[in-house]
């Protein structure tokens, strides 16, 4: 990379460090925010800071949260009854879109994956478990994603949560909408069978 002053370089190694940011959009971004206002250097820098100061996870779903129970999970109009089970933050995001699911959330942060060190003792297992325990629930969703790593998780706790007479499901996999067959794979294709609904 080319030199630059010191605290300039220093900016392009820090964004760098970013998921999805090579050294070239790290260098664009950094004179982005250079030749903007000192006001709004600040801002971002303070939205940054505001942010890993102020959010923690929900003392319920474990969802990410600036306050003690997350809006979900003070949502009086939302189905106490069934949890979805779910890998991140993100997923919940994404699910919350679609306008279609009306219950709680429980955010692992993570899946089961040995390979990287990370076994269920890692994820926040132990705090649906207590959930369970102190909420009549009658249906958990698994919806961690269709990878060996979120298979293997949606299994481990169906296993978990069957002997505790909860109703365990699993969301259908398969074509997304826009898809064309001819370009799924086998597994894509037979989750989308087993999936299919009547019309």
């Amino acid at each position: 990379m080319l030199n630059y002053a010191n605290s300039v370089q220093k900016l392009i190694e820090e964004l760098a460090k970013l998921p999805g940011i090579g050294p070239k959009t790290a260098q664009r971004l950094a004179f982005y925010i250079l030749k903007g206002t000192k006001e709004d250097a600040y801002k971002l820098a303070q939205a940054i800071i505001k942010a890993k100061e102020k959010i923690t996870y929900c003392s319920v779903c474990c969802n990410l949260t600036d306050v003690n129970t997350c809006h979900i999970c003070n949502n009086s109009n939302r189905d106490r009854s069934i949890i979805c089970v779910v890998e991140d933050s993100r997923d919940v995001a994404a699910l919350e879109r679609t306008k279609d699911f009306k219950g709680l959330y429980h955010v692992l942060h993570g899946y089961i994956s040995p390979m990287e060190g990370i076994g269920p003792e890692q994820l926040k297992i132990k705090e649906l478990l207590e959930r369970l325990q102190k909420e009549e629930v009658k249906e958990i969703v698994i919806a961690t994603n269709s990878s060996v790593e979120g298979e293997a998780t949606a299994l481990y706790l169906a296993k978990l949560i069957k002997p505790l007479g909860i109703k365990v499901t699993r969301i259908a996999q398969g074509i997304p909408a826009g898809g064309d067959i001819e370009y799924a794979d086998e597994v894509t294709l037979s989750r989308a069978f087993l999936g299919r609904i009547e019309m």
